[in-house]
């Protein structure tokens, strides 16, 4: 049986091997989001919090017109692979009575702007990544992988990045609330709304101190289980798209390398469009220029015609590719560190490849316990270890790093 794709996020559910029945397949389309196949029935283990349970978020970041789709899609069906087997497998022995048929599509118009949020929503929601209060709003959903194609990179860097942010402006608008009258007077109220209406804390609101700071604490925990989603590799696999016979596509997927580390997270690999073009010093060129990156090559696909696709998945050309997206459970993913302390030097080196010095900003705040660097349309606090904490003395920009020095 074929599989139904779109160039939209496509969702995985998570098979429970302790139920009798496979649950009813479905799958939900909207303009952004498409669910693939449906949910599993409630696992008591539901509560555990572990790597090996927890949904992983997959996404592709690139040029438009450099593969971005074409990533998606192949991630989605090789993954895809083990449902299939089981839908033929079904086929010859009927166990579940032709439920696994029952796959239907369904397209929802959204109004212009809104398709970036609904598909945020839909991400916090099936990712839980607020969780407590999304789990108890939403628990019937369980997905081992989610495959997001984004509208535009820059839009998905934005959703990578919110979380991080929010516990920011969320850190200062509390001592705002706390040190001002206006906000010892208005805080408890405004507070209790947010509580009523989200359910934060769990329990009756208090106009109270102590009910006031237990709700910013709880407001605390559920933004940082949203932005430590993004920076755990067995929940996020970011990667880069390019096409390397077009320059500008290799220099935007390095360029949102140093991106995706404003952001606060890491990548964990690079694709390149194949072509039989590309002789095997550009690849090692290609190589080189996003190193230490694990890179492999996918192959150039049509998305005008129909794909042989077992073809595809066993040519020689997608091995690497296989490999990068399904790292074996329990081994490490490898990444590359994007900041480094040097406590005896008293300096600071970030990562930012892409970006030149002149594109670079540099701020210090709060007594030189902070740096905040802005590269492109990104912005990134940087805490300072108490060593090392001090006015900067200087900087430079060298070998795709820049590194700070402390006074």
């Amino acid at each position: 049986m074929s599989a139904f794709l779109l160039s939209s996020p496509a969702l995985f559910p998570r098979f429970n091997s302790n139920s009798s029945l496979l649950s009813p397949l479905r799958r939900r389309i909207s303009q952004v989001i498409l669910v693939k196949a449906a949910s599993s029935v409630n696992d008591k283990n539901d509560n555990v919090d572990s790597s090996s349970s927890s949904t992983r978020l997959i996404t592709f970041l690139g040029k438009g017109g450099s593969g971005k789709t074409t990533s998606a899609v192949f991630a989605a069906q090789m993954l895809l692979e083990p449902l299939n087997q089981l839908k033929q497998a079904d086929a010859r022995l009927n166990l579940t009575q032709g439920v696994l048929e029952g796959v239907v599509g369904e397209e929802l118009g959204v109004l212009p702007g809104m398709d970036s949020m609904f598909s945020a929503l839909a991400l916090v929601r099936l990712l839980g990544l607020f969780g407590r209060w999304a789990q108890r709003n939403h628990q019937k959903d369980k997905f081992d992988v989610i495959i997001y194609d984004g509208i535009s990179t820059e839009e998905t860097l934005r959703l990578i990045g919110a979380s991080s942010k929010a516990r920011l402006y969320l850190k200062y608008l509390r001592s705002l609330a706390e040190k001002t009258d206006l906000g010892r007077l208005a805080g408890p109220s405004l507070l209790r709304l947010v509580d009523e209406a989200m359910g934060i804390s769990g329990k009756p609101s208090q106009l109270n101190g102590t009910m006031s700071a237990e709700i910013w604490d709880s407001l605390e925990r559920i933004l940082e289980v949203g932005s430590s989603t993004f920076s755990e590799p067995h929940q996020f696999g970011c990667f880069l798209v390019m096409n390397p016979n077009i320059p500008t596509s290799i220099s935007s997927a390095l360029r949102y390398w140093g991106c995706t580390m404003q952001a606060g997270t890491q990548v964990s690999g690079a694709f390149a469009i194949a072509s039989p073009d590309l002789d095997v010093e550009s690849m090692e060129n290609v190589k080189k220029s996003f190193f230490p990156l694990p890179l492999a090559f996918i192959p150039n696909l049509s998305m005008g015609s129909p794909q042989d696709w077992n073809a595809i998945m066993l040519s020689n050309t997608s091995e690497g590719a296989r490999d990068l997206l399904s790292l074996p459970a329990g081994q490490k993913y490898s990444i590359v560190s994007s900041i480094n302390f040097d406590v005896a030097r008293k300096s600071v080196t970030l990562l930012m490849p892409g970006f030149d010095k002149s594109e670079i900003k540099l701020y210090q705040y709060r007594g030189g316990s902070e740096l905040l660097v802005e590269a492109g349309d990104q912005r990134r606090v940087i805490f300072l270890p108490p060593e090392i904490q001090g006015k900067v003395g200087g900087a430079k920009f060298t070998d795709r790093s820049l590194v700070i020095t402390i006074r």
